[in-house]
């Protein structure tokens, strides 16, 4: 069975370049335009692991990060921020909130899959 990542970016391009990234990888890519729609796919999917935005609306990546760390139920998912900021304060305040990892866009598409296989062990 597939493992799933759950990508959470408003920019419909970004989810497609990620889900056109990671697919033939083995992986199974859903995706949602914001916080609270990445809420609501964590609580609807098994997601084993979740690559975010920072900037978005309704609910930002941080934000979601946060609220996502305040669920139990979601122990154990990695959260990999996708951002185009690259501000050290602002890689600390992810890290603090509980994203396992920080990548800057426009994304290396091998690097993005060399952390997601590291962070969940491959797509199996």
């Amino acid at each position: 069975m597939s493992k799933t990542i759950l990508s959470v970016d408003d920019s419909k391009s970004i989810r497609d370049m990620i889900g056109f990234t990671l697919q033939p990888k083995g992986y199974d890519v859903i995706g949602a335009g914001d916080g609270l729609e990445g809420i609501a796919a964590l609580k609807a999917n098994k997601v084993n692991l979740v690559v975010c935005d920072l900037n978005m609306p309704n609910m930002n990546g941080l934000e979601m990060v946060r609220k996502v760390r305040e669920d139990r139920s979601f122990d154990g998912i990695p959260i990999v921020m996708l951002t185009t900021e690259a501000q050290k304060e602002k890689m600390l305040a992810a890290k603090e909130a509980g994203a396992a990892g920080w990548l800057v866009k426009p994304f290396d598409e091998a690097k993005l899959v060399s952390v997601v296989n590291k962070m969940i062990g491959g797509a199996q």
